[in-house]
């Protein structure tokens, strides 16, 4: 759909962050899995509990683990209930799903961890799996004069604060020496990159597969380009409310949850005609072309034992958001629940620990 003149003023510092994330409401998201408090809090220092029990029930919004534990077989295997699988992926919409105390568990990249500590939602990362290859390209329009990242001085550039691709946008920035002020950051949530720049209301945004394939095909003989970036999206996180957390039955159940998790990252890395045609094709409704573009484009997944490198990542990016004037100054080892440190890499295979 055609956007509104008003999308490409200069993002409002904390404005586009707060106002993306208030009114849980507005997604008829009810207070289910938060219902029932525990009697007894589990401290934030105290042994993870190890004994799952079977009647526990978390609501787990990761649709891609939901599919490959169906894939591989693993679904009936979890020790514990999942009272919904909850079709939701985007940062912000996480976020509320939490806020509504309707989603205990999401996976993610390491912005919105930051963006929910940013209006003080308490929430912890539980496992870290690591990307090591740039996964966005950079599209420009036909006439942009786009040829090389140096170029991007002084252009439109889509930017979604509130997740990955707005990392990406500003991780590149500070690589080139410039800053926010250097170019205009219009602010849009990624589905709206496709349509902006289709509609040349934008100079350049960085997409992934297969919308990339498909701009890039359609507006191509007109000049149209992908400029490959050096930036990656490093983190792809297991993230939980600490009110979850503190629940020692809940505790339990996310923590047998990330060997899960994990083993079925692996399943669909090993077995990418199944999951092309599980995921991609049957439930995304994509073609099995789009499919494998997809998955060529994903580097092979590695679950670090340390989370050291994690944090300092996490940091730069939290400081990159604080430097434009969009979070607080904020202390990433904040959002890491390290009690958990090391558990999906003792669940990877050889070959996927970093």
């Amino acid at each position: 759909m055609p956007l509104a003149p008003s999308a490409t003023p200069l993002v409002g510092r904390r404005q586009l962050l707060v106002g993306s994330l208030l009114g849980a409401a507005a997604l008829g998201l009810g207070a289910c899995a938060g219902d029932g408090a525990p009697k007894d809090k589990l401290g934030a220092n105290a042994a993870l509990p190890t004994t799952v029990d079977p009647k526990t029930e978390l609501a787990i919004s990761i649709r891609t683990t939901q599919k490959q534990l169906e894939g591989s077989g693993q679904l009936s295997k979890l020790p514990f209930h999942v009272k919904e699988w909850i079709n939701l992926g985007a940062g912000p919409d996480i976020i509320q799903g939490f806020r509504a105390k309707s989603i205990d568990l999401a996976n993610n990249a390491g912005i919105p961890p930051i963006q929910a500590r940013a209006i003080n939602f308490e929430a912890k990362i539980v496992a870290v799996q690591t990307v090591s290859a740039p996964i966005y390209t950079f599209a420009a329009i036909p006439g942009a004069n786009i040829n090389t990242l140096a170029d991007l001085k002084g252009k439109r550039i889509g930017f979604s604060q509130g997740q990955a691709q707005g990392v990406v946008v500003l991780r590149t920035l500070k690589e080139l020496g410039l800053s926010n002020s250097d170019v205009k950051l219009v602010p849009l949530t990624s589905n709206q990159f496709l349509t902006a720049l289709q509609g040349k209301q934008i100079d350049v945004a960085p997409l992934g597969e297969p919308v990339l394939t498909k701009y890039l095909s359609e507006y191509g003989k007109d000049g149209a380009k992908g400029i490959p970036m050096n930036v990656v999206d490093y983190l792809s996180v297991l993230w939980a409310p600490t009110a979850v957390l503190q629940d020692p039955a809940k505790a339990a159940a996310v923590r047998s949850f990330i060997p899960f998790w994990v083993r079925g990252t692996v399943w669909a890395w090993e077995n990418k005609d199944a999951w092309v045609d599980i995921y991609y094709v049957k439930d995304q409704q994509v073609t099995k072309e789009a499919g494998d573009r997809i998955v060529a484009a994903n580097p092979k997944p590695a679950f670090p034992h340390s989370w050291d490198k994690a944090i300092t990542w996490e940091q730069e990016t939290a400081d990159l958001l604080h430097a434009g004037g969009f979070v607080p100054q904020i202390k990433a080892a904040d959002l890491f629940d390290r009690r958990f440190e090391g558990i999906a890499a003792e669940a990877a295979p050889d070959g996927y620990r970093e």
